[in-house]
């Protein structure tokens, strides 16, 4: 059924008189358009953190973000709790269904759990623990599902279409309704003195990330990427590396792959989609239909 809508909406947007095959689009497509296929996403203050006055210069090609951390107090940190994301209500307003925003706002939270478990041993929010991660969602650019759609058909269509004897190049997804999200962070430690926070903003871009056939979408993949820059701060107590060829840990392997997390207070955010998701991802399937939910009864 979504291939059938797919192919529609492609013919919408080609015109059904066009005869010419997918590989003529998509190797067709101008370097111009990929180099700039990127959402804009505003960065500014929300007033959702205790101080601001503390943040650095804005930083960033991709996104941008600006930082603050003290290493020296993480580094003697060993317990940590994830209070549940929230939406400010600007944001909140631009994500039509609440089903829709419980789905970003746990999967940033997931993502930290299991990211921070590496260093931390994470307990469940509401009980002590040396430090507290908040995070608010400060605004979303929805995905245009029918360019989603689109996107989609161009692109799986595409590598179908390649004659066997050209060697195969990923398609770039075409840069139109491109989805974003903005996100402020801290971590705090018992006495409410913020340790670490992160004012982030980011859009989606024609090569990293998958369209997918949901408004939220871009925000849903989006909210692990944010996950793993604030995640890499709290743990290494410094700004993130550009590049990180770290090998993940048996536990994130086996979480990554939707297996049990390494601390039980990560069973409130539910478990990672894993190859099936990541499957679905690559056709454009919308995260609401391999998004695992957190089993009902789980305390948070």
């Amino acid at each position: 059924m979504l291939s059938n809508l797919f192919t529609r909406s492609f013919h919408r947007f080609v015109g059904p008189k066009r005869k010419f095959p997918l590989r003529t689009l998509c190797l067709a497509l101008p370097l111009s358009l990929v180099v700039a296929g990127c959402a804009s996403v505003p960065m500014k203050e929300a007033g959702t953190l205790t101080s601001y006055a503390n943040l650095g210069a804005p930083e960033g090609r991709l996104g941008k973000k600006r930082l603050y951390v003290d290493g020296q107090y993480l580094a003697a940190v060993k317990t940590a709790s994830i209070i549940p994301t929230t939406f400010a209500s600007n944001a909140a307003s631009r994500v039509k269904s609440q089903a829709d925003r419980s789905l970003v706002s746990n999967a940033l939270d997931r993502a930290l759990c299991v990211a921070l478990s590496e260093k931390y041993q994470m307990v469940p929010a509401g009980r002590p623990a040396d430090l507290m991660i908040r995070s608010v969602i400060t605004n979303v650019v929805p995905t245009n599902k029918t360019m989603a759609g689109i996107a989609t058909a161009v692109t799986v269509g595409g590598g179908f279409a390649l004659p066997t004897d050209v060697p195969f190049v990923s398609v770039p997804r075409l840069p139109i309704g491109l989805g974003g999200l903005a996100v402020e962070a801290e971590a705090v430690d018992s006495g409410g003195v913020q340790r670490a926070a992160m004012v982030w903003a980011r859009g989606a871009n024609s090569i990293q990330d998958d369209p997918r056939y949901s408004e939220v979408g871009d925000a849903y993949g989006l909210a692990s990427t944010f996950a793993s820059d604030f995640s890499e701060i709290l743990i290494t107590g410094k700004e993130p590396k550009m590049l990180n060829i770290s090998l993940p840990s048996r536990h994130k392997v086996r979480s990554w792959l939707g297996g049990k997390p390494k601390y039980a207070a990560c069973e409130s955010f539910g478990r990672m989609p894993g190859i099936f998701g990541a499957a679905a991802a690559n056709f454009g399937l919308p995260p609401q239909w391999t998004d695992k939910k957190p089993k009902p009864g789980t305390a948070r």
